[in-house]
């Protein structure tokens, strides 16, 4: 929580990017019922996604809103969206165009065609193991160069823990080769070195308060031991849930436990709300599209967040800093943010953000309004621990003809990069 532990300008742009998609997809897609570690086969013959389409896929995140995707490029089942030259168990040797095809190209094109930030998931364990020691790390390394190497600018690596909590990987090595091959990346999670970290849940919810800077990482769903760090970091959150109950990976069976746009609204603002990114994910078919009812669900979603959150009745422009760390909106100054007759704002959110190019200060802070009608005191309407990079302070409606946001703990001086005030019922 100290004000001292600062975000590098990579992971600042990796917390403006706030909300992602998620797409579990490979062999597994087309096996209904296999799950994670069950050592079932899984054959390759049965791969052949022939309406397969990433662009479909990148569209309808970006017109939700996302800014990122992150496709698993290699799930615990080890086998490779791409022509691996490290395993015969990838796409070169399924029905699909012949074995000519590459998921992972057609992705990364789609996401830069529409503007999304590249993610690309590798489970380090897998089933069947491919050995232990130097030899396995030959073969990771391998093949994370393979993606690395041939698919230009990647932004963000995403090792998922499950399946290696006893396992030991040569990490300085590993990471010193992604860093080599791209300084820029992001890596999730793990290898002692991250850039951001795991929530710990896969329901998309993030602890309250949600602090940046800690000292340890939790790194898998099959444990509750936590891998220590070297000092405290800055590692910013993630949170990735299913848009259905259960399957990460497409389901014929699940189709009626796809989230409404309200609970997805309710999950955005326990991550997104907190200061986290959310990660969402939509499991694409057999035929290699984003289900229509998936879909839909998640355009509403979008859309809601846009109506709610897209014109702000008032801005931090429009407050007056009152001290150290006190900042005041009297809408009567202000004819854009004011009821014409009673000079008062009615609102129902303010959302704050703070500016971390410093580390983040603010420990306590509460937001107040004195009523459109005469009164003795200021009275307080939302009390939060940390700002971080965002906090959705939502309350009952409420007609104010003073507001009052303040600091009421913090580490150093706090500065505040944004104020925005809304009336979203």
């Amino acid at each position: 929580m100290s004000g001292k532990v600062v975000p590098s300008q990579r992971q600042r742009q990796f917390q403006e990017w706030e909300f992602g998609i998620f797409c579990h997809f490979g062999i597994r897609t087309f096996h209904e019922g296999h799950r994670d570690w069950d050592e079932k086969e899984m054959n390759p013959g049965n791969f052949n996604p022939t309406a397969l389409d990433c662009r479909q896929w990148a569209a309808t995140a970006a017109k939700a809103g996302a800014k990122y995707m992150v496709l698993t490029a290699k799930h615990h089942d080890g086998f490779a969206n791409w022509p691996s030259a490290h395993t015969e168990f990838s796409v070169a040797n399924t029905p699909w165009r012949g074995g000519g095809g590459d998921v992972v190209r057609e992705f990364v094109e789609a996401c830069r065609l529409h503007g999304l930030k590249v993610g690309l998931y590798y489970s380090p364990a897998q089933w069947p193991p491919r050995g232990e020691g130097k030899d396995y790390d030959d073969y990771f390394i391998g093949q994370v160069s393979e993606l690395l190497e041939g698919y230009g600018e990647i932004d963000m690596l995403w090792f998922d823990g499950c399946g290696s909590e006893n396992h030991q990987y040569d990490w300085a090595r590993i990471v010193g080769e992604i860093r080599r091959m791209q300084p820029d990346i992001l890596i999730f999670n793990m290898g002692g070195d991250p850039d951001y970290r795991w929530v710990g849940n896969e329901v998309g919810l993030a602890q309250f308060p949600c602090w940046n800077t800690v000292d340890a990482v939790d790194f898998s769903i099959r444990t509750d031991a936590a891998e220590k760090l070297q000092g405290k970091k800055w590692l910013p959150v993630e949170c990735d849930c299913m848009i259905r109950d259960v399957n990460w990976f497409w389901s014929e069976r699940d189709e009626h436990t796809v989230k409404s746009p309200e609970e997805l609204l309710g999950i955005y603002y326990y991550s997104v709300g907190r200061g986290a990114n959310l990660l969402l994910n939509i499991g694409p078919d057999r035929r290699g599209l984003l289900p229509e009812k998936d879909i839909s669900s998640l355009k509403a979603m979008g859309d809601e967040v846009k109506r709610r959150f897209g014109e702000p009745l008032a801005e931090l422009k429009d407050f007056t800093r009152a001290g150290d760390a006190e900042w005041v909106l009297e809408p009567a100054a202000y004819k854009h943010c004011a009821n014409e007759v009673s000079g008062t704002l009615t609102l129902d959110h303010i959302v704050l953000q703070e500016d971390l190019s410093n580390g983040e200060s603010v420990r306590r802070f509460k937001i107040s309004i004195v009523p459109y009608l005469s009164a003795p005191a200021p009275i307080t309407v939302f009390e939060g621990y940390n700002i971080g990079h965002k906090a959705i302070c939502h309350f009952p409606l409420i007609r104010a003809k003073k507001i009052i946001v303040q600091a009421t703990e913090y580490d150093q001086i706090p500065e505040l990069r944004s104020i925005s005030a809304y009336k979203t019922c």
